[in-house]
């Protein structure tokens, strides 16, 4: 009895002992394998994330927010003074109030001078430059090119941080990119991106457009700020997003480094841009009039007319000449023979390359300053008489004589025939064509009459194209009409 009783205890004991133990060892296991788990981070993501990490610093410093507000009067009316005695205290909606704009720059020079959007400080009574550390400075608009939407203004410092000039020319698409701002008033906000395009044109939002496109985020208030590159170096001006929002939507416009400097230069020196002029109408080479000119590529710019007395006139240039290479670079489009001309110093003398039927030509042109533009002459309505099915059944055309010219602005000595109809649903109306235009060529053959206008248009079949010289209102073009 008494050795039954001396190993219930004892199995007891062994029973605790070994309970302990397991428990010991499976609780060493578990904490064991919840261990945290530290990746391994090859060493090159590791320098690059410090190496933007690097540029933000170095950057940021000479990024600006710049606040601006103007006064808005309210037209006066004659029953101010009633409502005045009925209402005597303000509700804050009086006669004139203060409109804030929010926006940013960046210091180009260590003495103040700031580069920002002319959208930014347009017609601003005041204009407040808040630096990274704080510092809050009034500034003065030193110039404005509304052309490129590029103004420079200048705050009374020393010794500013300054960002490096980089060359926008040398731009590829997929560059890392960042963009330094303040969206929203958020100051000094970083976004990273890459950019997407080069030589933007045709966007509407400037007169002259080279616009670098990025993807990196940009919204309402970074306008002026900084699109810098991976070496720190500013290579164009944030301006302008595409959105059906108001916000963010993955396309966002720079102005390139190299125009804006260009157009600082000048503002700062002379308070205004003086650009460039050839004297020359230019237009797209179509693939449809390329194959009109027995062209394979649609590369150039189609030389619609010339204005008498300007450099291309001197030079040589002719209407329906091709203008393939200017100072040596390719001309892609209408847009980069624009810009390069317009960032052409006056008095400069220029190499052209150009196509004239068959055969490539060089000429030189020197440079003068662009004159002001003429505004548009709405056409006036005539009647005249129509035409057979082919390419140009479409329009109904009469002479142009003396006083229609008159009429439609354009010079009495012109000759040509006026379109007085244009068929809805035609293939002339598909191409552009309006009544009071003047046909001055078919198929690059001179049209004085009405009678030189159905001689040429008998020859046309009703399976050929026609290649049209238009005049409206003194300006000139080519249009290409599909078979009718």
């Amino acid at each position: 009895m008494k050795r039954r009783l001396f190993w219930i205890p004892a199995i007891l004991l062994i029973g605790f002992l070994l309970g302990g133990i397991t428990y010991y060892l499976l609780g060493k296991t578990v904490i064991t394998s919840y261990t945290p788990f530290v990746p391994r981070v090859p060493k090159q993501i590791e320098e690059t994330s410090r190496a933007f990490s690097e540029i933000v610093k170095a950057v940021s410093p000479a990024v600006v927010n710049i606040s601006s507000t103007k006064v808005i009067k309210r037209q006066p009316s004659p029953f101010d003074d009633f409502f005045d005695f009925l209402y005597p205290f303000p509700d804050g909606r009086g006669r004139k109030w203060k409109e804030q704009s929010l926006g940013s720059g960046v210091v180009v020079s260590s003495d103040g001078y700031i580069v920002t959007n002319n959208h930014v400080i347009e017609q601003a009574d005041e204009i407040k430059v808040i630096l990274m550390d704080k510092k809050s400075f009034k500034a003065k608009v030193v110039g404005a090119d509304p052309k490129t939407d590029i103004a420079i203004i200048k705050i009374d410092a020393k010794g500013l941080p300054v960002i490096p000039w980089g060359d926008s020319d040398k731009l590829q698409v997929g560059e890392f990119v960042l963009a330094i701002g303040n969206p929203f008033g958020l100051s000094h906000t970083v976004t990273m991106g890459i950019i997407s395009a080069v030589g933007r044109a045709d966007v509407g939002i400037t007169d002259y457009e080279n616009f670098i496109q990025t993807d990196a985020a940009i919204n309402p208030g970074n306008s002026g700020g900084p699109l810098v590159n991976i070496k720190g170096e500013l290579i164009g001006i944030n301006t302008a997003i595409f959105s059906k929002t108001g916000g963010y939507q993955g396309i966002g416009f720079t102005v390139p480094s190299n125009m804006v400097r260009i157009v600082m230069d000048q503002l700062i020196k002379q308070g205004k841009v003086t650009r460039g002029w050839l004297g020359i109408t230019i237009q797209e080479l179509t693939p449809d009039i390329a194959q009109k000119f027995g062209l394979k590529q649609s590369e150039g710019a189609l030389v619609s007319d010339v204005a008498k007395g300007s450099p291309a006139h001197r030079a040589g240039i002719i209407r329906g000449d091709i203008i393939l290479e200017f100072n040596g670079k390719k001309i892609r489009d209408v847009a980069t023979l624009r810009n390069m001309v317009a960032q052409s110093r006056v008095g400069s003398q220029v190499e052209i390359k150009v196509l004239r039927r068959d055969r490539e030509i060089d000429v030189r042109a020197t440079i003068m300053e662009l004159p002001a533009d003429l505004g548009d002459v709405v056409p006036s309505s005539v009647q005249g008489m129509d035409m057979s099915d082919n390419a140009l059944s479409g329009i109904t055309v009469m002479d142009l004589n003396a006083a229609i010219a008159k009429q439609l602005g354009i010079d009495r000595d012109e000759k040509g025939v006026v379109i007085v109809k244009v068929e809805h649903g035609s293939s002339a109306e598909d191409a552009g064509l309006r009544k009071g235009d003047v046909v001055q060529e078919i198929d690059r053959q001179r049209i004085n009459s009405l009678n030189d206008f159905n001689k040429m248009a008998s020859k046309i079949r009703p399976d050929d194209s026609a290649l049209l010289f238009i005049n409206r209102s003194g300006k000139k073009f080519y249009v290409a009409l599909p078979p009718g």
